[in-house]
């Protein structure tokens, strides 16, 4: 069922992957990827409450780490997107967006999962 899980989880996370990209470039005609930036943050912050809610959980909520956390989470973020996007910043002549896509990322990343896990 482990397989299961994770399979419909990676499924949902990469459509709503997908349609919040689709989203945030009809709001904002940016250059920066605002799409991806928004989903690897949700997902980081979903991530982190999900691991908080479930630790010492039961058997009976055993599924919820693999669908959310393995299937969704992982099918939602994304670095390879990130990174692909990263690049083409860097294609482009846009050096300072670049930097400011990993820093911007990674930072407010780490700082949400650590928040919510130490503060949540």
């Amino acid at each position: 069922m482990t397989y299961l899980y994770i399979f419909i989880g990676g499924g949902l996370g990469s459509l709503c992957r997908f349609l919040v990209g689709k989203a945030a470039l009809s709001m904002m005609k940016i250059d920066f990827p605002l799409g991806t930036f928004i989903a690897n943050i949700i997902a980081c912050v979903l991530l982190a409450l999900i691991v908080v809610g479930t630790s010492g959980s039961s058997e009976n909520s055993a599924w919820i780490q693999p669908l959310i956390i393995v299937g969704f989470c992982g099918g939602f973020s994304t670095f390879s997107t990130f990174s692909n996007d990263t690049f083409n910043l860097l294609e482009a002549g846009n050096v300072v967006l670049a930097v400011a896509n990993i820093m911007v990322s990674i930072i407010v990343g780490v700082g949400l999962i650590y928040f919510i896990r130490t503060k949540v």
